[in-house]
């Protein structure tokens, strides 16, 4: 009997150059394997009346072509040995190369390069038996006549893909192997677990026998086991690689605690065992926190990719929510990578109704990812959801003033060029905005630069301002009226000591940095570290005025609390608005007005029935929202008398706005008419002032009325038009002209005209 003795391989050194010679070769061992079995099979034929049918059916002889270089190779070249003893000494040729593969397969992975089957086993805790099944289902993938040989070994020319079946003739030997190693094709097996392989019924009824049903590697699995690092086509409507040493923005969060926080996941995170040491973190945080920022410098320090995901795009997707969450699960698997679920809020619900998202997410992060960042707004406590896994929750706070500075800094030096007057400093202390919001508002106020002026504009500080100012939260403005303010501190007439008091109030607010940062006084408080001050006084006496006056002078937004869309009947739906302004607001840094606010802050009462006792749970959580808010309140009131004494004692600042007397009056009138207004020679003011005794919300009235009076009449604005203005706005506070105005005749007869 002719000895069939291997031929050397052609390379002979103890390990793989490249994932894909190690392929070949097992796709070699693979073609012996079938060439033995169609050995074991029955005789070669010289001659077959079917060959009329070539291309229709497979003939034995196509087949054994196939597979007869491979055959030659090992030495099945003498056709005298028969079948039998060909098979037994190909079989042992066969076992001899199975032991060179895993030879220089263990050489490669001691020397770091990469066998992703191997990768495979390690990372689902695979067989050698499965590892065989896969690289059966690869082998079309790789080379088109594996499917020619598939269809041929299951007598069936459009069975193209290899059945469990055939894996079971191929890889066993007896009976008692294939009823063993059908375990490996049962849905919690590896194989079918992990979603590697897809169990494929093609019966007309879908219920053949497990042993008759296709196996197909799935589209993702083979890219891997080819050496593709792409992630899976499925997932790019929602996901993305990123690369963290390329991404990171200037550290947000800096100090022990990321260190901390670092050295903690590398305690937790196994180098060899990536599904079984997983851990979850989430961040909270409003917007442009740094949460971002954040994930890509840990993902750096650990020097780990990282694959981010939009939620509100993943609920989005054709694809079931429980299956794209597994996918996502696998990828980070394969590719050693951390994930990223960013807007997470939106399976946060009160209602709870996206619990089974959360159980599938949850499942997905405990079987694969060995890190997984969470990124949301508000703080949450999953409560066992993750079981065993560490979940580590992690508010990040608002940037205090020293990195609001150094985080504008850095952002000017980025951009060029700069007006002498843009100061970091005073950016950093007038908008308590958020890195990410000054991130933007550095790339708007550039366009807002280039829009002014075609050539090369410098950014000026006007710029800035318009940019911080648009990066207010867009909630408020659905909760609150935006007020463009209009006056000026020249338009305002006070007595002296209300207008120390306003510019006082636009002083402390610049110097908030200095007080609370550098001289220590933050640590001295827990609460109250915002600015509320109570405008009282008659209506009419500037109120409004002076909350317009006081964000000109800060350049910052005002908004007016409209109560009617605040106060409602419904137990806790008011709690609901307050909390959604503040909220709102303190992610900006708007001015909130709340004008009349005696509705609103008033004071409580003894409790007499269940209206009583929610009223005056309402006021106590608004005191509780007014010490938490860090930014400026402004409570406007006619009555000081029916607010809440504990609201009085909140109120850094209290100004009163007295009645105008004679002397401000004057000064009022002369102050309402507009420079580029025409007034005649006849209008007396010192008549004005002392003979109509309103407030100048009536007067500002009177002067609008008078002008319209004088334009109808083509001419300017005489004394007149003024009077019958007054007398108008008399009758529309129900007061009788004649009666308050003796000298309202005397007027008329001085020849200013009738009235």
């Amino acid at each position: 009997m002719t000895r069939i003795a291997p031929k050397p391989h052609a390379n002979t050194q103890h390990r793989y150059a490249r994932n894909l010679d190690y392929l070949l070769d097992e796709l070699k061992r693979l073609e012996l394997l079938i060439h033995l079995r169609l050995l074991k099979r029955q005789h070669l034929q010289t001659s077959s009346p079917l060959d009329q049918f070539k291309g229709l059916v497979l003939l034995e002889e196509e087949i054994l072509q196939l597979v007869s270089d491979t055959g030659d190779e090992f030495g099945d070249q003498d056709h005298s040995v028969p079948n039998n003893s060909k098979a037994q000494m190909l079989g042992e040729s066969v076992a001899r190369f199975e032991i060179q593969i895993a030879q220089r397969r263990a050489g490669s992975l001691q020397n770091g390069t990469g066998i992703f089957l191997a990768r495979c086993t390690q990372l689902f805790g695979l067989t050698r038996f499965d590892e065989q099944c896969l690289l059966i289902c690869l082998a079309p993938e790789i080379d088109r006549k594996f499917e020619k040989l598939y269809a041929y070994l299951q007598d069936d020319v459009t069975r193209k893909k290899p059945s469990v079946d055939l894996l079971l003739s191929l890889l066993c030997e007896t009976t008692e192997q294939k009823l063993e190693a059908r375990s490996a094709f049962e849905p919690q097996s590896p194989l079918l677990k992990y979603r590697l392989v897809q169990v494929i019924d093609d019966s007309p009824d879908h219920a053949s026998p497990l042993i008759s049903r296709s196996l197909k590697l799935d589209d993702r699995v083979v890219s891997y086991l080819l050496g593709s690092g792409e992630i899976d086509v499925r997932l790019h409507s929602s996901t993305h690689l990123s690369s963290p040493r390329a991404e990171i923005e200037p550290a947000i969060w800096i100090g022990e605690d990321r260190g901390r926080l670092v050295e903690f996941l590398e305690g937790h995170l196994s180098p060899t065992d990536h599904a079984s040491r997983s851990v979850a973190v989430f961040f909270s945080g409003i917007y442009g926190s740094g949460k971002r920022s954040l994930v890509n410098a840990i993902c750096s320090d650990l020097d780990i990719r990282l694959i981010v995901c939009d939620v509100s795009k993943l609920m989005a997707d054709e694809v079931p929510f429980a299956e794209i969450v597994w996918l996502l699960g696998r990828e980070a698997a394969l590719g050693r990578a951390a994930l990223s679920f960013e807007n997470f809020d939106v399976l946060l619900t009160a209602d709870d109704k996206h619990i089974p998202e959360l159980n599938s997410l949850a499942e997905s992060i405990r079987a694969f990812s060995c890190l997984t960042f969470l990124i949301g707004g508000q703080p949450w406590h999953p409560q066992g959801l993750f079981g065993d896994t560490p979940f580590i929750q992690i508010d990040l706070p608002t940037a205090d003033f020293k990195i609001r500075k150094q985080v504008w800094e850095t952002g000017l030096n980025g951009i060029s060029p700069v007006a002498p007057d843009v100061d970091a400093a005073a950016l950093a202390e007038t908008f308590r905005i958020t890195p990410g919001q000054i991130r933007d508002a550095l790339g708007a106020a550039e366009n807002l630069a280039r829009w002014r002026s075609t050539d090369d504009a410098a950014v000026t500080m006007a710029d800035l301002f318009a940019a911080c100012r648009a990066q207010t939260d867009p909630k408020l403005g659905a909760l609150a009226r935006k007020v463009e303010p209009k006056f000026r501190w020249d338009d305002i007439v006070l007595p002296a000591d209300q207008l120390d008091q306003l510019r006082e109030v636009c002083s402390q607010t610049r110097h908030r940095h200095t007080v609370y940062g550098e001289w220590g006084f933050d640590r001295k408080l827990s609460l109250g570290k915002g600015l509320t001050a109570l405008f009282t006084g008659p209506p009419g006496t500037g109120k409004t005025m002076a909350a317009e006056v006081v964000a000109n002078g800060l350049s910052l937004d005002l908004y007016k609390i409209d109560l009617s869309q605040v106060v409602s009947k419904y137990i806790g739906e008011t709690e609901k608005q307050l909390r959604r302004i503040f909220d709102a607001a303190q992610a900006s840094s708007a001015i909130l007005f709340f004008d009349e606010a005696d509705a609103l802050f008033g004071k409580r009462s003894e409790v007499k029935d269940a209206h009583d006792r929610y009223a005056n749970i309402e006021v106590g959580y608004l005191l509780q929202k007014m010490e938490e808010y860090e930014g400026i309140a402004i409570l406007a009131t006619n009555l000081r008398q029916n607010m809440d004494e504990a609201f009085i004692r909140r109120m850094r600042f209290i100004i009163e706005f007295p009645f105008p007397d004679e002397q401000y009056r004057r000064l009022i009138w002369r102050t309402a008419f507009p420079a580029q207004a025409s007034l005649d020679g006849d209008v007396d003011f010192d008549w004005l002032a002392r003979g109509i005794k309103l407030a100048g919300g009536n007067i500002k009235n009177i002067t609008l009325a008078a002008a319209f009076f004088a334009a109808a009449e083509g001419g300017t604005i005489r004394m007149s038009h003024i009077v019958r203005a007054a007398r108008r706005e008399f009758q529309k506070m129900g007061r009788r002209w004649s009666e308050e105005q003796p000298e309202a005749q005397d007027v008329s007869a001085s020849g200013s005209g009738s009235v």
